[in-house]
């Protein structure tokens, strides 16, 4: 069966451990040869959280969990929302298709680089405030699959 990919929905993680973050260098697009925040778009039927954690799965070999939400971007073509993650399991390695270059850098460095783009030294600095995010909140909507990301 053939998936649908909805290119208007996306997803992205800043996934840290040790005082590094986890980026990936793109292979193509507007990403191309910048050293970014893994994610990518959404399927169809598929959540944010699910999305997030298929993608870090594919471009980088990392099993994360999502912990809250920290960033959303959207505009009148589309919209990104970008989750705190923590490593579950794998080894950091990067798909040689969409990915070439997969790094643990230590946030200072993440951030002082000219190969990191605005938006992710944005998520980066989102993550490390201590600031909380809006977690994931218990939902039963009446359209599946569902989610729902709350100040609580």
């Amino acid at each position: 069966m053939e998936t649908k990919t909805n290119w208007n929905h996306s997803t992205a993680a800043v996934c840290m451990k040790d005082g590094k973050v986890l980026l990936a260098r793109h292979t193509y697009g507007g990403g191309k040869g910048k050293l970014i925040i893994p994610g990518g778009y959404l399927q169809e039927n598929e959540t944010p959280e699910d999305a997030v954690k298929r993608e870090f799965m594919e471009e980088v070999g990392i099993e994360i969990r999502p912990l809250d939400v920290i960033g959303i971007r959207c505009n009148t073509k589309d919209w990104y929302i970008v989750f705190r993650a923590e490593p579950v399991s794998g080894e950091a390695t990067p798909d040689y298709d969409e990915i070439d270059e997969v790094v643990w850098l230590d946030t200072n460095d993440a951030l002082e680089r000219e190969d990191v783009p605005f938006l992710t030294k944005a998520m980066i600095r989102a993550a490390i405030s201590g600031k909380p995010g809006m977690p994931s909140v218990h939902y039963e909507g009446r359209f599946a699959p569902h989610a729902l990301y709350s100040v609580e």
